[in-house]
């Protein structure tokens, strides 16, 4: 799948999951990108309804947020928690709301859409596919 500009490349469009293995304010699906020609790992969420997608790299320090895979939301589902720090970001917008990230920044949100019941992934140049080497 492709998304199409006129006068732009053609963007592929990569595959994260199912729209319905996202719930509102419930586990997370984690994926690999590739950022400077290192994996590195993302995660997208879903909240208000929406899929919503971020770098896996608390702004304070750049650690993973979950400590259990998948699980990203504080115990009531209201922010996004670095479980190792205890900064809290906003699902919607990734940005600090909170704890060890002030003064840091937020975190790197990646472009997703949902279409045909599935959530997918626009690569954005500063996160690219990862290479498969076979």
């Amino acid at each position: 799948m492709s998304l199409g500009r006129p006068g732009a490349h053609r963007v592929a469009l990569i595959d994260i999951c199912a729209s319905a293995d996202l719930l509102s304010g419930g586990r997370g699906v984690r994926f690999e990108v590739d950022v400077g020609g290192r994996n590195a790992p993302a995660f997208a969420i879903r909240y208000g309804g929406r899929a919503f997608a971020y770098l896996n790299r608390c702004a304070h320090v750049a650690m993973e947020l979950d400590w259990q895979p998948g699980v990203f939301f504080d115990f009531d589902a209201e922010y996004l928690l670095c479980s190792p720090h205890g900064a809290f970001y906003d699902p919607a917008t990734g940005a600090c709301r909170g704890g060890a990230c002030t003064g840091h920044g937020g975190l790197r949100a990646l472009n997703v859409i949902e279409q045909d019941g599935r959530v997918l992934w626009q690569p954005d140049g500063y996160a690219e596919p990862v290479h498969q080497v076979i």
